[in-house]
């Protein structure tokens, strides 16, 4: 680990001990492995993005040069599909924003879900409905690039409380289809 890591840890771990004591402890016992190494991912890109909480909670990929936002979305679908990952609605924001006169660079927001996964977790913590449906953002940044967002996973499954083994494994297979979705998203793969 480095030094700065290190000394960064060190700064949480007393600032947390010495505000919450016995409780902390015991809500930091609870954690899925990992959670020290997400929680530390996700400081460093809040640090970085001068405290913008949103960026250091997403993940983030730019689509490649000449792919089409057909494409993206097409690949985004072909992969839910293909891991029995429900598309549960699409909103165009920006052609609603054109059609009321407003001028839009391309939000495309898609939705989607496991109805099995998200039933066993919001049975675990009814919180999570919060999290609910799954969301990937196309969004057209200033610089004319499409890059598509969707929420660190990592959060909720490695930085929340142990899940029964069944859940973490349901979880994850969805975490890893939105990793995906990222993936083959940016280049239009099918």
């Amino acid at each position: 680990m480095k030094l700065s890591n290190l000394f960064k840890a060190g700064i949480l771990a007393v600032t947390v001990t010495t505000l919450s004591g016995c409780g902390t402890m015991n809500a930091i016992s609870n954690l899925n492995d990992g959670a020290g190494e997400t929680f530390m991912q996700v400081w460093d890109k809040w640090v970085a993005s001068d405290g913008d909480i949103a960026d250091a909670t997403m993940w983030e990929v730019t689509v490649d040069e000449g792919v089409a936002l057909e494409d993206v979305i097409d690949a985004i679908n072909g992969v839910g599909i293909a891991n029995n990952i429900k598309n549960v609605g699409e909103l165009p924001l920006s052609e609603e924003l054109k059609a009321r006169g407003i001028k839009s660079g391309v939000i495309h927001v898609m939705s989607f879900c496991n109805p099995e996964t998200a039933r066993k977790m919001v049975d675990f913590s009814p919180a999570m409905g919060g999290f609910l449906p799954c969301r990937v953002n196309i969004i057209e940044e200033p610089d004319g690039r499409l890059h598509i967002y969707t929420m660190n996973m990592d959060m909720a499954i490695k930085m929340g409380k142990k899940m029964p083994p069944e859940l973490y494994e349901a979880t994850m297979q969805v975490r890893n289809t939105m990793w995906e979705m990222l993936q083959k998203g940016k280049s239009g793969a099918f």
